[in-house]
């Protein structure tokens, strides 16, 4: 107790107050810009902290964090392109919303869910951290699988209108997964002879080209004339999340930020397999499955109460443990030792008044955070306002450099060139994208891990169903594609029906 109030005392400091909302409005500005992730926006900020104490130069690198995470759904909402891979599930119902002329709503809802996200992983970081962090010990490469497969399984959630193109798209994801250097045997695959994809494709290249170059290749029928909309200034900002909405995003958020809690404490996750998770199972429980992926808001409360629950709980692994929860975290951690503090179980009893200001300091970030986004979210909204022909250049400017400040190469801008054309034509053929980011995402920590877990149970597949937290995800799995197999066809049979005594009304 008596480390608590010192951390307090610490975290009470005007300088403390002052750096925050700098490291916020670097985190969201980054975070919203395709190809600017918060982890790029950490590592241009740590040298900037050299010279600061420990706490403060924490406290701004976290504010990044936190502010980046949210960032990314401006664009995801505004302009379906989700400024980091974290804030691909709020895409779903996000930019519907905004084509309905509720972009101001939308964001308004993942702000909110952001902030208690956030906080709820920020209290679970204080008071649960060493709780938390034993029963990640359990997970070997077993669990690490079947948890891939139990995120593969939010496909049979998202392909609304077919689960088969569903699955080719997931294929069509591990495979370009596989590409570049095999992270076990060392050896080339589907590189063709080309030095530039040894290393694989970056995921935050894939998400441009899947989502922002497509969507402008979509557009490319536009007409000024015809198609532009005409969007009343006065009336965007009057459009306010009703109590109603409140009320029913109350379990959405809930349920998105402890599964955000439960993933981001696994290390090697992070907040855009939770966003999915937590979207896939949030739509499973809503008496109205069907409004999903059309402009529900509740679809946007559970992604983003997901991925910022991930965030203070990713810290949960490497403070105590040594170990990073994802990448962010792992450069974090980096800058930990840099101040002179190492992250692992010595850390609580060598400087855990810092540590118990820094924890207490991403409570004060996530408040800080839905200050500074109520103010600036009437100003997002309006970018909705912008002519189509201008925003897509600015899109396209933007993806191009980041695209190319991603690995400060040229060759990137032509994957995602070659992305945007592939994922146009997938779109055109009425293919999902979300699939295919699913098995980019998923693939290496499948495929990785059951290589592992062969070779520990000597070529045995039963070690998948014998260990009790790896049996449990795949029942799990199972349950939820057949729940879904299930609800399909009820709609299709609604659907029959509705059709032939329509016939016989008409008839």
């Amino acid at each position: 107790m008596d480390l608590f109030f010192q951390g307090l005392q610490i975290l009470l400091q005007w300088q403390n107050f002052l750096i925050i909302p700098i490291g916020l409005a670097l985190g969201i500005v980054v975070g919203a810009i395709p190809g600017l992730t918060s982890d790029l926006g950490i590592i241009l900020c740590i040298p900037l902290t050299y010279g600061m104490d420990p706490t403060m130069a924490i406290l701004m690198l976290l504010a990044i964090y936190c502010g980046g995470t949210y960032g990314g759904s401006i664009t995801a909402i505004l302009i379906n392109t989700p400024g980091t891979s974290a804030n691909a599930a709020t895409l779903f119902d996000g930019y519907p919303m905004a084509k309905k002329g509720h972009a101001y709503k939308a964001l308004s809802m993942a702000l909110f869910a952001s902030t208690i996200g956030g906080l709820l992983s920020a209290f679970a970081l204080l008071f649960l951290a060493p709780q938390i962090a034993k029963i990640t010990l359990l997970f070997g490469p077993a669990e690490y699988l079947a948890l891939a497969v139990f995120g593969l399984s939010v496909i049979a959630g998202v392909s609304n209108k077919s689960v088969l193109k569903g699955l080719i798209g997931a294929c069509i994801g591990i495979f370009m997964s596989t590409i570049g250097m095999d992270n076990i045997s060392g050896t080339t695959r589907f590189t063709f002879g080309n030095i530039n994809l040894m290393s694989g494709i970056d995921l935050i290249i894939a998400l441009i080209g899947l989502f922002a170059i497509s969507e402008i290749m979509m557009k490319s029928q536009y007409n000024p004339r015809l198609d532009r909309q005409n969007i009343n200034a006065a009336s965007l900002t009057k459009d306010k999340v009703t109590r109603d909405e409140y009320r029913r995003c109350r379990k959405p958020i809930a349920l998105g930020s402890l599964i955000g809690i439960i993933i981001g404490a696994t290390p090697g996750t992070g907040g855009g397999l939770a966003a999915f998770i937590s979207y896939n199972q949030t739509k499973q429980s809503s008496k109205h499955p069907e409004t999903f992926g059309q402009g529900e808001i509740e679809g946007i409360a559970a992604s983003e109460s997901a991925n910022n629950g991930a965030c203070g709980a990713t810290m949960i692994p490497m403070l105590t443990l040594g170990v990073p929860g994802d990448g962010a975290t792992a450069i974090l951690m980096g800058a930990f030792m840099i101040h002179g503090m190492v992250p692992g179980p010595m850390l609580f009893k060598d400087q855990g008044n810092i540590l118990y200001a820094i924890m207490l300091g991403l409570i004060v970030v996530n408040v800080f955070m839905y200050v500074i986004g109520s103010v600036f979210t009437r100003f997002y909204a309006h970018i909705t306002r912008i002519p189509y022909e201008i925003l897509a250049c600015i899109v396209l400017t933007f993806c191009i450099a980041g695209s190319y400040s991603t690995n400060n190469r040229l060759y990137d801008i032509y994957i995602i060139l070659i992305f945007g054309i592939i994922s146009y034509f997938l779109r055109r053929m009425d293919f999902q994208l979300v699939p295919i980011l699913l098995g980019i995402v998923l693939g290496p920590l499948a495929e990785d891990n059951f290589r592992r877990a062969i070779v520990l149970s000597d070529g045995s597949l039963s070690i998948f169903v014998t260990r009790p937290i790896s049996l449990l995800f795949l029942v799990i799995a199972v349950g939820s594609i057949v729940l879904f197999a299930c609800r399909n066809h009820k709609a299709k049979v609604q659907s029959a029906q509705a059709e032939v005594q329509s016939a016989q009304a008409n008839g």
